[in-house]
């Protein structure tokens, strides 16, 4: 047999797809994600402590959790986020982490600070369907609204300048108030044709509320205009959909829903754009933020874990357990429920991720921007 040498060419330059490819692999490893501080029950009792909600102060002093506890426990982010930071988070429990502790006569399953407010007061949404607002500094509630008939109320929001505010309904309804007025006059009563579990006004002000339903519709509605309908009817979830929040630049919304899906839309297009899928999802509300300065989702998971997303690819960017799972990737300790992002920009390279389980233990992550030393 004859053997002929090798013949060496040139080195082939990559495709284009092939560089694109590329650009895009380094693109998703740019975040790195880690623990800064954990929180837990101090001890396991009768009472379910489930975190069921999350929300950062405007002011970015503050953080707020609710649930099934009947309370709202308020930290201070200097303690959960220290500025002169090692490399262990900090572990501690509810009792000794909680700045304020306010009693609450309900569940509850929506919390929101008013915008307009320094960081003083912050609205609930209950259980009994009561939406409260509670002033921080006195633990004290300063104003009550009971317009759902006694159906929970799954969410509240407020609008960019605080002079609306707004509540979702086991009665298929979001009430809009002026929250300007001691009375909380309602302005405008938006329907669906199920339970209402999201709401948000568009955080870039402008006149548009986004409105998630059991119906496994997400809707957009215009405020100047509520009575007409929505101008956008976004049909795609196989269940109920859980959370709308506005991505940047107002036309895109991304939905979640318990069909293990989220999903980002151009609502004026009424144009599904893509598909996040990884995290599991089929029974709870498992919680989903957009941080819309840097375009990512965070998200939990009933595989007990905290999912982040990069709003240009399907695929996850990030995955953190809460705890152990076992056999098919189920957990054993319970599901990671809320998650919510510090909106900072993104231009410090740097922001945090709060996150809280069903076993009542509250974690929060800091995200840095990696750079070409890294």
């Amino acid at each position: 047999m004859n053997h002929f040498p090798a013949v060496s060419g040139p080195p082939q330059e990559p495709s284009e797809q092939q560089q694109q490819a590329a650009h895009e692999e380094r693109a998703r490893c740019k975040w790195n994600f880690r623990l800064s501080a954990a929180v837990s029950p101090a001890a396991t009792g009768a009472i379910s402590d489930a975190i069921g909600t999350v929300e950062f102060d405007p002011t970015d002093r503050l953080l707020a959790a609710g649930g099934i506890a009947r309370k709202i426990r308020i930290y201070g982010l200097r303690s959960l986020l220290p500025e002169e930071r090692g490399p262990s988070p900090t572990f501690s429990d509810h009792s000794t982490a909680c700045r304020l502790c306010i009693c609450t006569p309900a569940k509850l399953s929506s919390l929101r600070w008013r915008p307009d407010s320094s960081g003083r007061i912050i609205g609930s949404g209950d259980y009994d369907g009561v939406v409260t607002e509670y002033d921080v500094e006195r633990g004290f509630p300063v104003f009550e609204r009971d317009e759902h008939a006694g159906r929970r109320v799954w969410c509240v929001d407020y609008s960019v300048d605080g002079a609306l505010g707004a509540s979702g309904s086991d009665d298929g309804t979001v009430q809009l108030w002026d929250s300007r007025c001691a009375d909380g006059g309602c302005t405008a009563v938006a329907r669906a044709d199920g339970a209402v579990c999201s709401v948000e006004f568009d955080p870039e002000g402008g006149p548009w509320v986004g409105v998630g339903s059991a119906d496994r519709h997400a809707y957009v509605f215009d405020l100047r205009a509520v009575s007409a309908g929505p101008v956008a009817a976004l049909r795609g979830h196989g269940r109920t959909v859980t959370y709308v929040r506005f991505a940047p630049g107002g036309r895109r919304v991304v939905t979640s829903g318990i069909d293990g899906s989220h999903r980002l839309w151009d609502w004026a297009e009424g144009r599904q754009v893509r598909a996040y899928r990884g995290h599991a999802n089929s029974r709870n509300f498992i919680g989903m933020s957009v941080w819309r300065g840097a375009g990512l989702i965070g998200s939990g998971s009933e595989s007990n874990e905290v999912f982040v997303y990069d709003l240009r690819w399907g695929e996850p960017i990030w995955v953190q357990g809460f705890g152990n799972r076992g056999e098919e990737g189920q957990s054993r300790d319970g599901f990671v429920g809320v998650a919510s992002w510090r909106q900072s920009a993104a231009g410090d390279g740097e922001g945090a991720l709060a996150a809280g389980g069903s076993d009542g233990v509250l974690q929060v992550f800091v995200g840095r921007k990696m750079t070409e030393s890294d």
